[in-house]
């Protein structure tokens, strides 16, 4: 009943991002760097309280580990905190970018194909090693972006950017994973936030009057931003990264079929094959992880 708990948290936070995009599109009219600005200041602001009146104990803990450490530690630590606060507000801003200025299916691609690059540059970077299986995945995966790109080069490109911030982000948490993750999260925002404040007075837009714009940012920020990362890092607790790494493509694919259905973005027959491609070499890149969770059933 426990781990039913945990799955659920985990399938109920990438259902929600999933439609993320129907709290974007509307905004299509503000900036994407104003939309990226009160998201990340309000995001931080919630955060910092959330941690400072709920979660006390959490940065009393990860303060006394950080003082443990030694000094080639507290460097990395810092470095990777730092680098990882500018992939996330970078992906952040692309991703509101593309959905609101590119297409919906190009960002969702960007995600689809995530867990795919995480690996490969881990392969690389952190010397990870890939079966035949996901070697195959990855020879379909390139397969797929040369179809993309035909006649959709820009798009691919912002779907690869996109994918590659986030991967890089989640490959350099990676080795910054001794300390709680939402208060890391936070000090990150904080740093973003620090470091746009001084860019807002100059590059903002008039300030928003609307009622819409404040409602749904009030939504991007509570809904999509607070209440996921919650269920991840709760679903984190009872179940492994490997079984959130599979549920993670419903974020995608709810996307995909709401550019589809709801926005009406049109799809070329190359561009079904390419996504045939890439749902074949899911299934192909996780095949050990779907064996694994069959044989725990």
């Amino acid at each position: 009943m426990q781990i039913n708990k945990y799955l659920l948290a985990a399938f109920s936070s990438f259902f929600i991002w999933g439609f993320f995009s129907l709290a974007i599109k509307p905004l299509h009219e503000y900036p994407s760097l104003d939309i990226l600005f009160y998201r990340v200041f309000c995001a931080t602001t919630l955060l910092l309280v959330i941690n400072l009146f709920f979660r006390k104990e959490k940065i009393i803990t990860d303060w006394q580990m950080f003082q443990s450490l030694d000094v080639k530690q507290k460097r990395q630590t810092f470095l990777l905190t730092v680098l990882g606060g500018f992939l996330l507000v970078t992906n952040w801003f692309l991703f509101m970018y593309c959905v609101n200025h590119v297409s919906v299916k190009s960002a969702s691609f960007a995600y689809l194909i995530c867990p795919i690059i995480t690996t490969i540059l881990a392969f690389f970077i952190l010397k990870e090693k890939l079966n035949r299986w996901q070697w195959l995945a990855v020879v379909l995966f390139v397969l797929s972006c040369g179809l993309l790109s035909y006649g959709h080069v820009s798009e691919l490109l912002y779907s690869l950017i996109i994918a590659t911030t986030f991967a890089l982000y989640l490959i350099s948490q990676r080795k910054n994973n001794s300390f709680d993750r939402f208060v890391v999260l936070t000090i990150q925002l904080s740093i973003a936030s620090f470091v746009l404040f001084p860019f807002y007075p100059f590059y903002k837009g008039d300030t928003p009057s609307s009622l819409v714009f404040w409602s749904l940012m009030g939504l991007i920020v509570v809904l999509f931003t607070i209440i996921p990362l919650f269920l991840n890092l709760f679903a984190l607790k009872g179940i492994a990264s490997s079984t959130v790494g599979v549920l993670m493509y419903t974020n995608p694919l709810i996307n995909f079929f709401l550019a589809l259905l709801y926005f009406k973005e049109t799809v070329t027959f190359l561009q079904i094959i390419a996504y045939v491609l890439i749902m074949l070499a899911i299934l192909l890149f996780n095949n050990a992880v779907f064996k694994k969770q069959k044989k725990s059933l």
